[in-house]
């Protein structure tokens, strides 16, 4: 166990590298002038423009930029942003935000989502099973913006049950509604997922071996058939979690939480190179994380895997 992890360590250097390069490069090529734009509607000033640039090193060659970016991150320092901010004071400020948003959808998905597949499973071609994958194949059929603005309008501004947008980042009563619109996709396709592998797993012989030793049918479902199935499960699970915090950009916008979404999509839009970066950076290094994780449960949830 500890050669495999020691080695998937090894091969997420290069991954890491590789995507935090792209990056770079894909920022600093977009057409248009990040720092013109801070004067707006007015004609920036040729020496101001040229002083500013050159206290950022932005008048350097890209490649130098990039090794100059690159030198610092393994420092720890992220960068400016264009305004005199600190990327790094703006990744601590938003990313516990987007930490609890994910955490609470993610939560969501898998308990909602892995007990109506369950259920469906056991009761293939029944009403149960027929309902859940309409209901499900609704939440996959439905953009995640256009089920934001239905549950914003029902709940908070019909019934009045929630605030409009998110007031309070702290309050999980608040980020709750959110959380169901941000892990609402992953929930449809966790169930369908859990469903599948139940269904299949259920006419396997260790099942009818278990069932024809008198085991408690508890013991059955949860042992053995909830635990093989499982696998599959864990796989999308793991890198689901970095797609709910690199994707809750739109959930965050809709109802106004100040996370890595709404960070990213500000910088985006500003062109600022050293913020995108440095939220990517962070997005990379979660879904890294998640893919070890998932790599390490495989062999908690089925013994016959081993690692040399």
């Amino acid at each position: 166990m500890g050669r495999f992890v020691a080695r998937r360590l090894l091969q997420m250097i290069p991954v890491f590298l590789g995507t935090v390069t792209l990056i770079f490069f894909m920022v600093h090529v977009l057409p248009g002038d990040p720092v013109a734009a801070m004067w707006g509607d007015k004609a920036a000033d040729p020496a101001q423009l040229a002083a500013f640039k050159h206290s950022r090193g932005l008048d350097q060659p890209l490649m130098q930029q990039y090794f100059d970016y690159m030198g610092k991150l393994f420092h720890g320092d992220f960068g400016m942003t264009l305004d005199n901010h600190k990327v790094l004071d703006k990744i601590t400020a938003a990313l516990p935000v987007t930490i609890r948003l994910a955490m609470l959808a993610f939560v969501i998905e898998v308990v909602v989502g892995v007990t109506i597949g369950l259920f469906a499973g056991l009761r293939r071609g029944k009403a149960f099973d027929k309902t859940s994958l309409i209901l499900t194949l609704l939440l996959i059929s439905i953009p995640v913006p256009v089920l934001g603005f239905i549950f914003q309008n029902v709940f908070a501004i019909q019934l009045g049950w929630i605030t409009p947008t998110v007031q309070d980042s702290m309050n999980w009563g608040q980020l709750l509604l959110p959380a169901i619109v941000l892990g609402s996709l992953s929930l449809a396709y966790v169930a369908r997922l859990t469903r599948t592998s139940i269904a299949e797993n259920i006419k396997s012989d260790y099942m009818r071996t278990a069932v024809a030793k008198g085991l408690p049918r508890r013991k059955v479902i949860g042992t053995h058939l909830l635990r093989n199935s499982m696998i599959p499960v864990v796989t999308f699970l793991g890198t689901d979690l970095g797609a709910l915090m690199g994707g809750a950009i739109v959930t965050e916008g809709i109802f106004n939480v100040k996370g890595v979404g709404f960070e990213l999509y500000h910088a985006i839009t500003m062109k600022e190179g050293a913020t995108v970066s440095g939220f990517v950076v962070v997005l990379v290094l979660v879904y890294l994380a998640a893919s070890l994780i998932v790599d390490l449960l495989y062999a908690v949830l089925d013994p016959r895997i081993r690692y040399a």
